[in-house]
């Protein structure tokens, strides 16, 4: 009996789930492990803090994919991994040995503690849930009528559309209480990678709900105001036990902490071990890193079953060859989006209703 273990509950990993459940490997055990049975589709993250999706909507139930596929689930993390005797130890204890392993975990954020201010951190995604439930709770029910400032920190994709999200969902829950939006990022532009009407579109979208932008500017905890909303959404992190040399051992990760892979999406170090999304590191052989966002991961999906299938048969694996234009559809919180894709770029209701629709789609694919 070979072992399969997959750990991490990101979109990839939902794809081989559910490609298993139809046609599963006789003589595989095949386990997955990750700390939040249900996991959020990040494409409708931002529509549901703006109040536009429950959030069992946009949620992939990753026990019931393992019963369908005749998985192992375990609630839990690695804490550990000895790639070279192929054993991952949990953040319970428990060591899970395998003849493979399959990384989708994603990444994380390491916000700061500020003493005036509340502070979220957007990633990971699966605790963002309960912190922003808490802040909705105390925001509705204080009965402060004073002006209350959101910050996004970041100026890419998630600090605008969480920015634009929790302003629409706030403005809505307390109408009569001033409300004011800022977005402050280091970087010299906003939304570097999308088409120039793109970006104009974007700056309208934040002129439309009243946010003051802060370009070139490193965030500082003094910046804060006492009581202010910080949402924080800068660059994505690697997990602690893969930038941690002692917890990760052998396995090879480049200088972000992100494990390093080969066109056929398997560790450079340990071709026993794959890895997708955002904790890969793509660029071997000169080729430029990809950017951290979810299409990636979806698109890597089909190769990734296709070679942890072969690789369990002893049979060729495919190549992965990332897209460098992609659509990205973009949340203004207004029942507006943003339409980018190469150079063109283009925005209104049409574009949110076309988001909605793809989204809707990618999850209901996974739904019972």
């Amino acid at each position: 009996m070979k072992r399969l273990l997959l750990a991490g509950a990101g979109h990839a990993h939902a794809q081989v789930l559910q490609a298993w459940a139809r046609e599963p490997l006789d003589g595989v055990e095949l386990t997955v492990v990750s700390p939040q049975p249900l996991a959020p589709y990040s494409g409708m993250v931002p529509g549901w803090l703006a109040g536009l999706y429950r959030h069992e909507e946009i949620v992939v139930d990753f026990p019931a994919l393992c019963r369908a596929a005749g998985a192992r689930w375990i609630t839990g993390s690695i804490d550990r991994l000895d790639a070279q005797r192929r054993e991952a130890r949990l953040d319970s204890g428990e060591e899970l040995p395998y003849d493979l392993l399959s990384l989708n975990v994603g990444s994380t954020l390491r916000p700061p503690w500020i003493p005036q201010a509340r502070v979220l951190s957007m990633r990971p995604l699966a605790a963002l849930r309960p912190a922003w439930h808490a802040l909705l709770d105390e925001v509705r029910d204080s009965p402060s009528r004073e002006p209350l400032q959101v910050t996004a920190v970041g100026g890419g994709a998630a600090g605008f559309e969480s920015l634009l999200a929790a302003l629409a969902r706030l403005r809505r829950l307390c109408p009569d209480r001033p409300l004011h939006g800022r977005l402050v990022t280091r970087a010299p532009g906003l939304l570097p990678g999308l088409s120039s009407p793109a970006r104009r579109a974007a700056l309208r979208a934040l002129e439309r709900a009243r946010v003051r932008l802060q370009l070139g500017t490193p965030w500082n905890d003094a910046m804060a105001r006492p009581g202010e909303i910080v949402l924080w959404a800068t660059g994505a992190q690697a997990h602690d036990w893969l930038r941690d040399r002692e917890r990760r051992g052998a396995l090879g990760v480049g200088p972000e902490g992100y494990v390093r892979i080969d066109a056929q999406l398997r560790s450079l170090s340990h071709p026993q071990v794959f890895a997708v999304g955002d904790c890969a590191d793509w660029g071997h052989d000169g080729a430029g890193p990809l950017p951290k966002a979810g299409v990636y991961a979806v698109r890597m999906g089909p190769v990734l079953l296709h070679n942890l299938r072969a690789a369990l048969q002893r049979r060729p694996l495919r190549r992965y060859e990332p897209q460098r234009r992609y659509l990205v559809l973009l949340a203004t919180g207004d029942g507006r989006a943003i339409a980018s894709r190469g150079a063109l770029g283009a925005s209104g209701r049409w574009a949110w209703h076309w988001k909605d629709l793809i989204d809707r789609r990618f999850i209901a694919r996974f739904a019972g």
